[in-house]
């Protein structure tokens, strides 16, 4: 995509990338991402089927959720690690070239969506201590309120909602 050279740097070790991850404080990648992709809360925001396209999933709904919706650093930090997660299953295990993000709020709740044209279902498995993969879905079954995998005609939907408190 042209203009985003130097914008989106894959990180080596993403699992200590997100233990430091800081939604109190203000994030200009973050405005910068919703400048240049749009937001997800007014409508789809299409991304490409790469690995760096979690960072501007985890920027976009940081922005979203943290400053739009005025939620607490806690929800934004469970938030960005499950969007960071679909993203990942999205981009790894359906050969799409583009997947969609799609952000609501309702009372009470938020809904964070992964449109990728794969009819293929996810699978929640056990996972062990020491193993290295597969803790997506086992994080999103953990943190999410609720979550879920709706079949589209083309393709599916990968979601989880989240209850939200006012801070």
């Amino acid at each position: 995509m042209a203009g985003l050279e130097g914008f989106e740097q894959p990180r080596q070790h993403a699992s200590a990338t997100a233990a430091r991850w800081s939604p109190a404080i203000e994030d200009e990648r973050a405005l910068r991402a919703l400048e240049l992709f749009g937001n997800p809360a007014e409508a789809e925001v299409p991304l490409p089927s790469r690995p760096e396209s979690a960072a501007t999933a985890r920027r976009l709904v940081q922005v979203v959720v943290l400053r739009h919706w005025g939620l607490s650093p806690r929800m934004t930090e469970d938030a960005v690690l499950l969007v960071s997660e679909l993203v990942g299953n999205a981009v790894q295990h359906t050969g799409a070239r583009v997947f969609g993000l799609r952000m609501r709020r309702r009372r009470g709740w938020i809904r964070v969506e992964i449109r990728d044209p794969s009819r293929g279902l996810p699978c929640l498995i056990p996972v062990q201590d020491m193993d290295l993969s597969g803790r997506g879905l086992f994080l999103v079954d953990k943190l999410a309120d609720r979550w879920g995998v709706d079949l589209l005609p083309r393709g599916k939907m990968t979601w989880f909602e989240m209850r939200a408190a006012e801070r």
